[in-house]
């Protein structure tokens, strides 16, 4: 056996690997290390707007849904800044994003198993084992886990027109305190649209005119409701694998709300906001309301911007300038160049997406006992709650034991409030060990 050769290489550091990372530092025995690119962790550093709020439990962090014992949950982050009695007495409706950001850069802090500032040009597979090529040598690796994240989405006639004056709601932090624009348009009309256009209301300056455009029949609340929550549970996610493709793919088109829906403490705060602009001599702004709206077309003539829209309440066609345009609209998969080498041995779907079995791994034609395991790549496969933080640490546990081929983690899981599948239908319940049967 070759001692050099790692049990696992995670390449990228965001929160899916760093929880796989913090599951793995109970396994004694593993060889695993992590790496990326950027010189330090930083979890959406570009939205981390004032009063943004998470949209989950805490208690939905890295590790404690499978291993609440840990040094790494998110109860021990509080203990260990001695803000325990603090935060409990705060009664967060809420948790600040900002203090959930702070939580994992502590776990990325104190994890000896991480590499940052140390980008993997390419990943190929040799003699039995994946080969990670890195600036200061090769890494070689049983297994991948591939945490790289997802890109920011704009529609394709947007792309030639980034810049400083417009660009996608990642950017907000660094852009928007320059922002001298009068008027401001912010399409996208979930989470993120919200977020930026409370800000631009509440940001003092020359601002005049701010738009929020979103082709959303209105400006809708995530839908957080107990049967809803449901879908965002081991149970329903190996239901939902074994689901036909196009049964999946209408399942999720009716669920939207479940996952991409604006928190209705942010909606309340713009409602109070406008209400205060329009009633109280809140200043000059001019806010816009337009739902309903599909942007059609963009171009810029004279240095500003003209938005073609359609709107699907009543069929009209409208126009609307604006000085600046912020793209909150959303991110996707995209399969990173390092692949390169190994892309023509990896079958996508018809759509695109990357094939994943129950235990995240991803089909390929190597080795059945070297995996790659794709994580925040499996909406298609595993449903809504895979990109969440709401599963993070269950799906970490599936991959350590399927990594271990036994049951570190105790994934038995117990009877579900609602029956999703067919009641005739064969389902073991206990995906940790059918998975460690098979490893």
């Amino acid at each position: 056996m070759n001692d050099h050769i790692l049990d696992l290489a995670g390449i990228g550091i965001g929160p899916f690997n760093l929880s796989l990372a913090a599951q793995l530092d109970s396994v004694v025995d593993a060889r695993v290390r992590f790496f990326d690119r950027q010189p330090n962790f930083a979890w959406h550093p570009g939205m981390m707007l004032p009063g943004a709020e998470l949209q989950t439990s805490c208690l939905k962090d890295l590790v404690t849904a499978t291993n609440p014992t840990s040094p790494w949950s998110f109860l021990a982050y509080l203990v260990a800044h001695k803000r325990f009695y603090s935060f409990m007495n705060a009664e967060f409706d809420a948790l600040p994003r900002q203090e959930f950001a702070n939580y994992l850069a502590w776990v990325a802090g104190a994890l000896d198993t991480l590499s940052f500032d140390a980008p993997v040009r390419e990943l190929d597979f040799a003699r039995g084992a994946f080969v990670l090529r890195l600036d200061d040598g090769d890494v070689t690796a049983r297994n991948i886990s591939l945490g790289i994240g997802l890109t920011p989405e704009v529609p394709a006639w947007a792309s030639p027109l980034l810049g400083d004056t417009c660009f996608h709601a990642s950017q907000t932090m660094t852009r928007l305190p320059a922002l001298t624009a009068r008027r401001v348009a912010v399409v996208g009309g979930g989470q993120s649209g919200a977020e930026v256009f409370l800000a631009l209301l509440d940001q003092d300056g020359a601002r005049q005119e701010v738009s929020w455009i979103s082709r959303r029949p209105n400006f809708e609340p995530l839908d957080a409701t107990p049967f809803t929550n449901e879908l965002f549970t081991p149970g329903y996610v190996m239901d939902f694998h074994g689901l036909g493709e196009d049964t999946r793919a209408a399942s999720l088109a009716r669920q939207k709300l479940a996952s991409d829906g604006a928190s209705p403490s942010t909606l309340q705060a713009i409602y109070r906001r406008l209400y205060a602009l329009r009633h109280l001599g809140g200043g000059p702004l001019n806010p816009a309301l337009m739902p309903g709206r599909e942007v059609i077309q963009m171009d810029r003539q004279n240095g500003e911007y003209r938005l073609i829209m359609r709107n699907s309440f009543d069929g009209g066609i409208e126009i609307l300038h604006a000085d600046a345009v912020v793209f909150a609209t959303g991110y996707a998969f995209k399969v990173p160049d390092f692949l390169g080498p190994l892309r023509e041995r990896i079958p996508f779907d018809r759509k695109g997406n990357l094939q994943l079995a129950a235990d995240f791994s991803l089909t390929w034609d190597g080795p059945r006992q070297n995996r790659i395991f794709a994580l925040n790549a499996g909406r298609h496969s595993h449903g809504i709650a895979e990109p969440q933080l709401s599963v993070m640490a269950w799906r970490s546990a599936v991959i350590v034991n399927a990594l271990l081929g036994r049951s570190h983690f105790d994934l038995d899981l117990p009877e579900a409030v609602v029956t999703w599948a067919s009641t005739g239908a064969p389902r073991d319940r206990a995906v940790g060990t059918l998975l460690a049967s098979d490893a």
